[in-house]
């Protein structure tokens, strides 16, 4: 059976990869190890021991607590409608949030306040 914080930390590791655009057989090659192995750690179905944790934090460039932050937060919680409940997990999400910080910062501005106005029309 699948340990929550072991979820969790799955859960963080997948986001993080997915928001630097790493695949899963590029941050197992980075790391020596199989990509299986990092499909098993996404899902929370395989423990991740100290030392590997350490080795994926250096690759994906975050330090080892960014795994464990919002582990105890109940604001993990959507509110109903609103968004996914696990909105780091949707790979929409974190495709658009990938392809926002790809623009030029100045662009990028303008099109967070574009959207901003557009969400308070809807």
């Amino acid at each position: 059976m699948t340990h929550p914080v072991d979820v969790h930390v799955g859960k963080r590791i997948r986001h993080r990869r997915w928001l630097v655009g790493m695949t899963q057989q590029q941050l197992a090659e980075q790391v020596g190890i199989k990509f299986q192995q990092i499909q098993k750690y996404e899902t929370g179905a395989n423990r991740v021991s100290a030392s590997r944790l350490w080795d994926i934090a250096d690759a994906l460039d975050v330090p080892v607590s960014f795994f464990f932050e919002g582990i105890g937060d109940q604001a993990e919680e959507a509110p109903t409608g609103a968004f996914p409940a696990d909105l780091m997990g949707d790979k929409e999400a974190l495709d658009l949030v990938r392809s926002y910080y790809a623009i030029p910062e100045n662009q990028r501005r303008r099109l967070f306040d574009l959207a901003r106005v557009l969400s308070n029309v809807a």
